[in-house]
């Protein structure tokens, strides 16, 4: 049961004993849901994702135990049943078999021998064809994970967790400063996931106030507010057995805070205005990039909400901490922005390419894939080159304060040929011109129509 969480649905009439039974269960790598009568065991299977069901085979509703049991192999017949009964016969054993029951307990129950039941139950069924892990396979000289490219160390650690935490059910944490593809990432362990069939649905918790974000997660019914025109399902509902990304979740108000976390801990919401009660079977993928131990020393995120979230942890580098990656990124920005708008564009230079990856880029991946975006729409020429990068970016590296030529043609002389040079003399006057050639001309002391040759030439 270590590859897999599973998720057990304790059904009995007497509620003691179905809380008994679940607490019981907690110790293992299972979460646990108790329901106290058949009808509601039906309503849980039916919108539930159930892996075991442990429950009373009689119950005082006019639903039985046998008649979960039919509903949990009819919904899913990988799910395992297991019947508990104070009054066991040969034939009601074996008719529990016949129709696909895993095993039975006599009453009363030892706490062991069900732990035991359980734990065979999970790995049978963690073994089953459709519950093995997917495998992504990386490529021979990056990482690759649905999108997310990277040959760092930073990057393959990311993709390591990602590939482990995606086949489970386990709630992930996401962190990393914005712009770093927090989005994407949640969305590739989704679609690596055994979920990846149904929704995957995110929202931005930034901005808004407690009772819009309730209604949007949870929904409304007609006339639960001014507005409220018709009933409206929640995201919750929407994201059913699917996964919920819930971005900037630092931002949500504490109100909130204390609701979402009952619902992360039974599986049932209550729209605004209504008394029904949902059962939703969601996982949640979060995502900040704030400091949650300063959130929560400053009272402002609960901690309680905070364990709940953070199942699993991942951080995602900023662009700064992982600069062997940014030549695969613009190779692959240019590729889609080229693709995406009809340019003709098919690289970069390496002048263009060496002041991208000289540059620190506060905005992270969104900023420079906006770059590159950017570059080629204006660009009118085959290749990228350094008078199609902005000037902000151009001008300066921020690292040092020191000037593009500075930076980067002295520490290259030695060894360059005298082609080389002018060259890179060349490149860098525009750069320093901003792409102005009358004035990279008259600093080069060379005619206007002999710097257009040398451009062609060298193909700047």
């Amino acid at each position: 049961m270590n590859d897999l969480t599973c998720t057990v649905l304790v059904v009995d009439d007497e509620q003691h004993h179905a809380d008994g039974i679940v607490e019981s269960l907690e110790r293992l790598n299972v979460k646990a849901i108790a329901v106290y009568n058949g009808d509601d065991a039906l309503e849980v299977l039916r919108h539930q994702s159930i892996d075991i069901v442990v429950t009373d085979l009689k119950l005082d509703t006019d639903t039985s135990g046998l008649e979960v049991l039919d509903e949990a192999k009819a919904q899913n017949p990988e799910t395992e049943v297991i019947l508990v009964t104070a009054f066991a016969s040969i034939e009601t054993c074996k008719d529990a078999m016949r129709r696909g029951a895993y095993d039975y307990l006599v009453k009363p129950i030892d706490v062991d021998e069900l732990r035991q039941i359980v734990t065979k139950a999970a790995d049978k069924i963690n073994q089953a064809p459709s519950r093995q892990p997917i495998e992504v396979q990386p490529e021979t000289r990056s990482f690759r994970y649905e999108g997310i490219l990277g040959t760092s160390r930073a990057m393959g650690h990311v993709i390591e967790v990602a590939k482990r935490v995606a086949p489970t059910n386990i709630s992930v944490l996401i962190e990393g400063h914005s712009g770093t593809g927090k989005e994407l990432l949640a969305k590739a362990i989704h679609d690596n996931s055994l979920r990846r069939f149904n929704p995957f649905v995110p929202i931005n918790c930034a901005g808004l106030t407690e009772s819009l974000l309730e209604s949007e997660l949870f929904g409304h019914t007609k006339g639960a507010f001014t507005g409220a025109a018709a009933d409206r399902k929640g995201l919750f509902e929407v994201a059913n057995e699917g996964t919920l990304f819930l971005d900037e979740i630092g931002d949500m108000p504490l109100n909130m805070q204390a609701k979402l976390l009952r619902v992360l801990e039974d599986g049932i919401i209550v729209p605004v205005g209504s008394t029904r009660s949902v059962v939703v079977d969601v996982r949640v993928i979060s995502a900040t990039n704030q400091n949650f131990q300063t959130l929560i020393q400053e009272k402002s995120f609960r901690e309680d909400l905070y364990f709940r979230i953070k199942g699993v942890n991942i951080t995602l580098p900023g662009l700064r901490d992982r600069v062997e990656d940014i030549p695969l990124l613009i190779d692959f920005f240019v590729q889609e922005a080229a693709h995406e708008i009809g340019s003709q564009v098919t690289g970069i230079t390496d002048s263009a390419m060496t002041i991208l990856c000289a540059y620190e880029w506060p905005g992270n991946i969104r900023q420079l894939r906006h770059c590159i975006r950017t570059m080629v729409v204006m660009c009118d020429h085959d290749k990228l080159d350094i008078r199609d990068i902005p000037p902000e970016i151009s001008k300066r590296r921020q690292l040092s304060g020191a000037s593009v030529i500075e930076s980067l043609a002295a520490p290259s002389l030695a060894g360059m040929s005298l082609t080389e040079l002018e060259r890179q003399a060349i490149a860098d006057t525009l750069s320093e011109t901003e792409g102005n050639r009358e004035k990279a001309a008259r600093i080069l002391g060379i005619g206007e129509r002999t710097l257009y040759r040398k451009i062609k030439e060298y193909n700047l």
